[in-house]
């Protein structure tokens, strides 16, 4: 945690433009319980930092599960906008990201679910990451990205 709000506070300060988090990926965690082996969500604490000096700020999860802890903390916001490409399959964790979850009041609008299958190729996984994010970038506008990739 302290890592990832050092590394938001870098990019706060300009020290640096990109920063990582090497320990990274606790993306389950919610405000009240401990999810999928993450017990905090370092992910939505650097958010947090960098919407002290950042009015919009995007969230990418590339993981392949589903960034539900994130999602959940700012589904009610059009300050953040969260995109997820994951599995999603009947009985494989966390069982949320549908495409139909796309944000609630304010944030409406403001939540991409990209539910994917089994077998897919890294030809299409590429086109349809590119093309998502590229109009996610494009619409939004942000001022700061976070980028989840998983955890080893």
């Amino acid at each position: 945690t302290t890592l990832f709000r050092s590394a938001a506070q870098c990019v706060m300060d300009g020290k640096c433009r990109v920063a990582i988090n090497w320990p990274g990926g606790w993306h389950h965690a919610k405000k009240d319980e401990a999810s999928g082996f993450c017990y905090l969500n370092d992910a939505v604490l650097g958010i947090l930092r960098l919407r002290q000096k950042y009015d919009r700020v995007l969230y990418v999860d590339l993981d392949l599960h589903h960034g539900d802890g994130v999602e959940d903390a700012f589904s009610f916001t059009s300050k953040v906008m969260t995109v997820s490409l994951h599995k999603f399959s009947p009985g494989f964790f966390p069982g949320t990201g549908d495409v139909s979850d796309i944000g609630l009041g304010k944030g409406r609008y403001y939540t991409v679910n990209v539910p994917l299958q089994d077998g897919i190729q890294d030809n299409k996984y590429h086109q349809i990451c590119e093309g998502v994010l590229k109009e996610a970038y494009g619409a939004f506008n942000p001022e700061a990205v976070v980028l989840q990739i998983g955890r080893a």
